[in-house]
C-alpha cells in the first residue's frame, strides 16, 4: 500500500441548514445507532453532517454521540460515493453499541443506500400490510 491509499479519504463537512434538508429529500436507511440520510450532488468530494436532537439527551450525551459517529465515519472513509452528502442522525443507541458495530453498520448502510432497486418495489407506508375486506 501506498502512502495515499492508508490516509483516510477527505470530507467535506456540511454546515448549512439547506444542505441538511436536502439530504432529507434523499435515500435512507437506519439502524438501531442512526439514520442515514444520502442524496447525489455536483461536489466532487462526498460532504458529511452529523445531527442529534434534543430529544435524545442533554449536551454531553449528545456530544458523545457525535464523537462516536465522526469516528465511524473516519473507519469507512473509503466507502464514502463521491458526489453524494451524507448525513448521520444520530440516536441514543450509539452510546452503548460496541464500536465495531457502529463501524459495519455504517459501511453496510453505505452500501445499501447506493444499491440499485427493483423498479416494481415501492416504499410502503410503514403501517404493515392491508387488512382484507
Amino acid at each position: 500500500m501506498t502512502a495515499s491509499e492508508q490516509s483516510p479519504r477527505a470530507l467535506r463537512r456540511l454546515t448549512k441548514r439547506s444542505q441538511f434538508q436536502r439530504a432529507a429529500r434523499g435515500n435512507r436507511a437506519g439502524r438501531s445507532a442512526f439514520g442515514l440520510q444520502v442524496i447525489a450532488v455536483a461536489d466532487a468530494e462526498p460532504g458529511i453532517g452529523y445531527t442529534v436532537t434534543k430529544k435524545t439527551g442533554n449536551s454531553p450525551e449528545r456530544n458523545r454521540i457525535k464523537r462516536r459517529l465522526r469516528a465511524a465515519v473516519t473507519a469507512c472513509s473509503r466507502d464514502f460515493v463521491a458526489q453524494h452528502d451524507y448525513v448521520l442522525v444520530g440516536r441514543r443507541e450509539a452510546l452503548s453499541e460496541p464500536f465495531t458495530k457502529l463501524v459495519a453498520d455504517l459501511g453496510a448502510l453505505i452500501t445499501r443506500v447506493h444499491a440499485p432497486r427493483p423498479t416494481d418495489e415501492r416504499p410502503s407506508s410503514g403501517r404493515g400490510p392491508r387488512k382484507p375486506r
